[in-house]
């Protein structure tokens, strides 16, 4: 009886050994690992902390095979377009059109926006439906007024290329390609554009240089920042000129008076999303880094040049039941009567925000 007992405990014992054991391997098994070179961003100083997702750690690999993928025609039904198709390095990328053309000669709905400091905005496209650069970055993709594709197909493409089978196993540890791991790709090479390297960050946010190299710059910022010239409300104050854009934590959607109400109900713009319809006529508003190189200007590219733009903010801005606030106000944009000296002093401003260093920074060019 005693022996009988003896063994049974054994029994008992060996079971709760084994059980605890597989449970320990599963859980192993089910942990995240990590894979690759692990890859830290260099925020630029003064810049606030970005939006990193735990889901999507940044890898130097994964990094590569982003920059790949976004400069990839493959991604096209055609093969003719990639995303670099309508977001050139040098023109800060955007593609220089009103509306961006897909792969059959078709107007989108809206102009390319710029890209950079990505990795500080929450919100992307210009009516922010996209709440996460992963959710974005495949949109493009199946759009049939972009590039017209099924991500079966992309997919079943990069699997015939053994470099892209080197390059998801470097990525993520197998080779295996789905829509969530090129989303992740894209979205953290999209991360690391990064520009913070302009004249303005060297005189005002480093206080590098003691004055910009053009002496009207100098009044520009100052124009653009009191109430005459009444710009930084919507684009940035004292805290956030190191972004001069409401993206990240200072993100926001604002009816600027570009179009009238009859007008606003052919691109409702945020309300789309939202479904308010006190958010009818709202964009985001864009960063004015770069903004040299960016026109022609709004979600609709209805505003050709620079000079135009300030001709629109000085006598040209249309009231409307959403318009935001600030322009209503007595003196404010819209009813304002800019020198031609202040003008120019307002233009040598924002050139002095183009980067050079990231318009020309090779890692972010074409890999092919």
């Amino acid at each position: 009886m005693k022996n009988q007992r003896k063994i049974t405990l054994l029994w008992i014992l060996l079971f709760v050994f084994v059980l605890s054991k597989c449970k320990k391997d599963q859980a192993q098994i089910q942990q995240p690992t990590a894979i690759g070179t692990p890859f830290t961003l260099q925020i630029p100083e003064g810049f606030p902390d970005p939006f990193i997702p735990e889901t999507n750690p940044f890898t130097y690999e994964t990094i590569e095979l982003g920059r790949y993928i976004f400069y990839d025609k493959r991604l096209s039904r055609d093969k003719t377009m990639s995303c670099a198709s309508c977001h050139f390095q040098f023109a800060a990328f955007t593609d220089g059109l009103p509306r961006s053309v897909g792969i059959r000669g078709l107007e989108t709905k809206r102009g390319a926006m710029p890209i950079f400091n990505l990795a500080w905005q929450e919100h992307f496209f210009w009516d922010g439906r996209a709440n996460s650069l992963e959710e974005q970055a495949l949109l493009p993709i199946e759009d049939p007024l972009e590039l017209d594709n099924s991500l079966d197909t992309v997919i079943a493409r990069f699997e015939k290329d053994t470099m892209y089978s080197r390059l998801f196993d470097a990525a993520f540890g197998d080779p295996s390609i789905t829509p969530e791991r090129i989303a992740n790709a894209i979205s953290q090479f999209e991360r690391t554009i990064v520009s913070a390297n302009s004249e303005f960050d060297s005189v005002v946010r480093l206080q590098a240089k003691a004055s910009f190299g053009n002496p009207l710059a100098e009044k520009g910022y100052e124009m653009f920042e009191n109430e005459n010239g009444d710009c930084g409300h919507c684009h940035g104050s004292q805290e956030t000129a190191f972004l001069f854009g409401a993206f990240g934590r200072d993100l926001q959607f604002v009816n600027n008076g570009l179009k009238s109400e009859e007008d606003q109900l052919k691109d409702p713009g945020r309300e789309l999303v939202s479904f308010d319809p006190d958010d009818r006529g709202k964009f985001k508003v864009p960063s004015v880094r770069n903004a040299a190189l960016t026109s022609p200007f709004m979600h609709d590219g209805s505003i050709a040049d620079l000079d135009s733009l300030l001709a629109f903010y000085e006598k040209h801005i249309i009231l409307s039941s959403t318009s935001d606030n600030v322009l209503s106000k007595l003196g404010g944009l819209g009813q304002k009567n800019w020198s031609d000296i202040e003008k120019k002093e307002l233009k040598a401003f924002i050139e002095s925000l183009t980067d050079y260093h990231y318009l020309q920074n090779p890692e972010y060019a074409d890999p092919f």
